[in-house]
């Protein structure tokens, strides 16, 4: 009876753990090799929409360019399709004088379903809804709490690597002072 009072709560206790172990493990385990396949069309298409939308494209002389990433929040595969809960952001820069001229940007959650073409195996985004501007119910709805949770986190590592790509795309060096537009 002593060894059910010792062990009873150790074992409930190991139990709550290894549940909220698998809980925690489970709903951030994005699977890269898919997210591999799929990331260079959803920014494809980031680039593709943010054109003309920006600040610096009004000034012909900056020769602005788009940059977007993606972030996987919440990837789904079931046969042929995929659903990619995901954390966007695009940058628009352009360039004076040696400087990196940053322009505009928005940071937006996404929900963007794919297809896999049978013959090829590439994939083609079949829908794509964004958060409105007061997004909090949308999120709830869209996004599991773990990756609902993240989408807050921000973007600024990579925001940071969306300059130095566009750092290196207009050949100027690391080093280059960054402005606004």
């Amino acid at each position: 009876m002593t060894s059910v009072r010792i062990w009873g709560p150790g074992a409930g206790a190991v139990l709550v753990l290894v549940a909220a172990g698998m809980w925690a493990r489970g709903s951030s385990a994005v699977d890269a090799g898919l997210w591999a396949d799929v990331r260079p069309v959803i920014e494809a298409r980031l680039v593709a929409q943010s054109a003309g939308n920006g600040l610096g494209e009004t000034e012909p002389a900056l020769r602005s360019r788009w940059f977007c990433r993606a972030e996987a929040l919440d990837l789904e595969e079931s046969g042929n399709r995929v659903r990619a809960g995901i954390n966007t952001l695009c940058e628009e820069y352009g360039t004076r004088a040696g400087a990196l001229m940053s322009c505009s940007g928005a940071q937006i959650p996404q929900v963007v379903r794919l297809e896999r073409d049978t013959a090829s195996g590439r994939y083609r985004i079949v829908s794509q809804e964004e958060a409105p501007d007061d997004g909090a119910d949308w999120e709830d709805s869209h996004f599991s709490y773990y990756a609902e949770s993240r989408i807050n986190q921000g973007m600024e590592t990579e925001s940071a690597g969306l300059r130095t790509v566009a750092l290196a795309h207009f050949g100027l060096p690391a080093t280059a002072p960054v402005r606004e537009c």
